[in-house]
């Protein structure tokens, strides 16, 4: 059936729409919003905002009040990713309908950049010392990695920091996935009615203090793994301010004809999509591009979720 082509406007918003439902890390770390209104960047860094903080004064009749600057802070983050897929359509491909379009193409292309985000911002576990699940004090306790528990140590290490309680999440690999929803908690919840903490890559709400997530990209091939641990499946609980993700929107190229570029942005995502017709091989080549940076924050603020043998 002949296809009635989406305009690239349309391409582009249906994409970013799609992109942001599928990258589960990006909504849970810090994401600086200015770049929806232009965010000023020196060179390919870009000044992030972040939150005001404020300290308690004893109140003293006699000398009133102490006023404080509702300043935000700013960070700076380096643009140094462009995440690019790009396909080639044929012409009998444009025979596609358009949901066909948007399932066989659009779709793939959002989940692989989805996952350069995912894997971008799961690599800043680098830089975290702070480490739960593992040793003989969590065998005694049943906070080992395998249990749900071990969120229990997690966030007994993120409240010696002072971290804050609200805005805390954790995110694991597959294999302790399948150990933490064999728990009676999990069960229980699931037995509850409330199964909307089960769908979508949510394994739990407000589990001892963290919302829980499972991430496709969190683990990495081992070698040798030991019998009963993952492979160098390495979980993180973290407040969201421990990470930044930044993008910033890609220009419009000149030359460029009307209708055949068009860049979307939308809460901190900042997605190009272009096309163009190659003559030579009788094809359009469809290309989505976004510029991004990732920050370690503050390390204090995270926790790495592992068993004694993994990286």
């Amino acid at each position: 059936m002949a296809n009635t082509f989406l305009t690239v406007e349309e391409i582009a918003q249906e994409a970013l729409a799609t992109l942001y439902e599928t990258t589960p890390m990006h909504g849970l770390v810090h994401t600086d919003l200015t770049s929806e209104f232009g965010a000023k960047a020196t060179g390919n860094t870009i000044d992030i905002r972040v939150p005001a903080v404020f300290h308690a004064n004893r109140f003293n009749r006699g000398t009133g009040i102490v006023l404080q600057d509702a300043t935000e802070g700013k960070i700076p983050v380096v643009l140094d990713k462009i995440s690019d897929v790009s396909v080639p359509v044929t012409d009998e491909d444009m025979t596609l309908s358009i949901e066909d379009f948007k399932v066989q193409l659009l779709d793939p292309m959002m989940e692989a950049i989805a996952q350069d985000i995912d894997i971008s911002l799961l690599g800043l576990r680098s830089g975290i010392t702070q480490v739960a699940g593992f040793g003989t004090q969590a065998v005694a306790d049943g906070q080992t990695w395998d249990k749900i528990e071990v969120l229990i140590e997690a966030g007994r290490l993120l409240d010696l920091k002072n971290v804050p309680k609200q805005g805390r999440n954790a995110v694991v690999g597959s294999t302790t996935n399948a150990k933490w929803l064999n728990s009676d908690l999990i069960k229980r919840a699931d037995k509850s009615g409330s199964t909307a903490a089960l769908r979508e890559g949510s394994i739990g709400k407000n589990l001892f203090g963290f919302d829980a997530y499972q991430a496709g990209n969190i683990a990495q091939a081992a070698s040798s793994p030991a019998t009963g641990q993952p492979t160098t499946e390495v979980g993180v609980a973290f407040h969201e301010t421990a990470f930044a993700f930044a993008s910033a929107p890609l220009q419009l190229p000149a030359g460029a004809n009307v209708g055949q570029v068009s860049v979307a942005t939308h809460k901190g995502l900042s997605l190009r999509i272009a096309y163009g017709w190659d003559i030579t091989k009788k094809q359009t080549v469809i290309s989505a591009d976004m510029l991004f940076g990732v920050k370690l924050l503050d390390a204090n603020r995270a926790v790495l979720l592992k068993g004694a043998n993994q990286a």
